[in-house]
Order: structure tokens, then sequence, then C-alpha cells
């Protein structure tokens, strides 16, 4: 099975409505490739998230029976032909309203799984700032040179993640490693201030244009979160808010400096 195929059919998997020799083939597949198990396990989590924050939505039980009642008058009568229906007055009001009903709940849907991926993601994002705290897993490259950290990604990602040092702001660069979020592979920086440590994760932006910063709190830890034209952004750690504000300023100030003229 090649990853395309896998990636077709994963959502019908976790979804159990993947036929059984497909789900025992995907199975095999999984337990083979670790990319793959990784993907799977972030889908089940988003999949998780979605179960429990997203809202059903049904229409009341009157406005069904009116829509049926409805659609009968338009019939004539029941069982006759398709083509000899005719919509009365009455009945397109009724249709009308259904459809507009399900437009809503389908937007509100979307908006709701939008949200629900959102969550998931920033669960990922605090579980891997976390991780990091533990001995031996907060850098792959220790260093409070820039041009040391940035060089180290190089082969390692599919994009080269832009590197400052804040140390003459009073937030110095300690190092990066490798870490993986939303399915794919990222960066992260990682960055101190005082004793408090500073996990900077960025990936390149897919489509769409910049998003303003939006603020989170989760188990005593801050995470910001900002997208602009070139790279998505999460930054995280149990400093106060106003300073990791100010961090954050820093780390966007640099950025559309250094950015290429249009």
């Amino acid at each position: 099975m090649t990853h395309r195929e896998l990636e077709l059919q994963l959502d019908a998997y976790v979804d159990g409505e993947l036929a059984p020799a497909e789900a025992r083939e995907l199975e095999a597949h999984l337990k083979e490739c670790g990319e793959c198990a990784r993907l799977h396990e972030a889908r089940v989590a988003l999949s998780a998230a979605i179960r429990g924050q997203v809202p059903a939505f049904r229409a009341p039980d009157a406005l069904r029976n009116r829509v049926r009642a409805a659609v009968r008058a338009a019939a004539g009568a029941a069982g006759a032909p398709l083509s000899r229906w005719v919509v009365t007055p009455v009945a397109r009001r009724w249709l009308a309203v259904a459809a507009s009903l399900a437009v809503v709940a389908v937007g509100s849907w979307r908006l709701a799984l939008g949200r629900a991926g959102a969550e998931a993601l920033a669960g990922q994002v605090l579980a891997s700032h976390v991780r990091s705290l533990m001995p031996g897993h907060l850098a792959d490259v220790v260093s409070s040179d820039q041009h040391t950290v940035k060089p180290w990604f190089n082969g390692k990602l599919d994009f080269s993640p832009p590197v400052y040092d804040f140390a003459g702001r009073g937030f110095p660069l300690l190092g990066g490693r490798l870490d993986y979020l939303g399915g794919r592979p990222v960066a992260a920086l990682v960055y101190g201030r005082r004793q408090h440590l500073i996990n900077v994760f960025l990936w390149p932006a897919v489509g769409g244009g910049p998003v303003g910063a939006a603020t989170t709190t989760r188990q005593g830890y801050h995470l910001l979160h900002w997208t602009t034209p070139e790279y998505v952004y999460w930054v995280v750690s149990d400093l106060g808010m106003s300073e990791l504000r100010d961090f954050a300023g820093l780390l966007r100030q640099a950025d559309s400096t250094s950015a290429p003229a249009p």
C-alpha cells in the first residue's frame, strides 16, 4: 500500500467504515511504517476531539413533520410519479426553510470542525512542550548561535526555518530540535527567560492569508498562535502572558524585517 492510498483510506478506517480486507491491509502497513502510524494517531486524536466538541444538529420534530407534509402535498398523492409533482407555494416556502436550515447546519458544522481541529493541534503543541521539559528532550542541537542552529535543520526538513537570537532583549536562543505536529515534521526553537523555557514551533503556511495572534491557557501554560504569509507559529511557555507577548512581538518584528521585498 502506498502512502497516498493509505491517506485516502485512513479517514474511513478511523470511522470504522473500511471493508475488513482493506482494514487488515492498512493495519499491516501501519505496523511497518512509523510515519503513517503517527499520521494515524493524529487522525484518531482529531476524530476524538470532533466527537467530543462538535454539536449534533437535528431539526425539531414539528418542522420535520411539516416538511414531510409539504412534500406529500406537493406530490398530490402518495406514490405519485415524480413527473406529476406540483410544488405549491406553501410547499415551496417550507422547502426553502428546510434548505436554509441545512445550509446553516453545514456552516456551523464546518466552523465547529475547524475549532475542533485547532483545539486538537493546541493539545499536541502543549504535549510537545511538556515532553521537551523532560531530561534529554529539550534540544537536538544546543547552541546560542543562530548561525549554528539554522544550518542544523538543513536536510532534516522540507523548509529552512528562520532563526533569531534575542539575547540582547533578555530572550537568549538555547537551541533547536525536530518535532512532529499536525501530521508533519516541524521546527522547534528553544528560548530562555530567567528560569523559564519557551518553545517556538513553526512550519510553512499553506493557503489563506495572515492570521492575527490568538491566545489560550492550558494547565498553567500560555499558548500564542498566529500565521504569516510564510509560516504558522505556535509559542508556548509558563512565562507570564505579558512577557510572552513581548517575546512574540520580537519574533514577529524580526520576521517582518527579514521578509523578502515583494
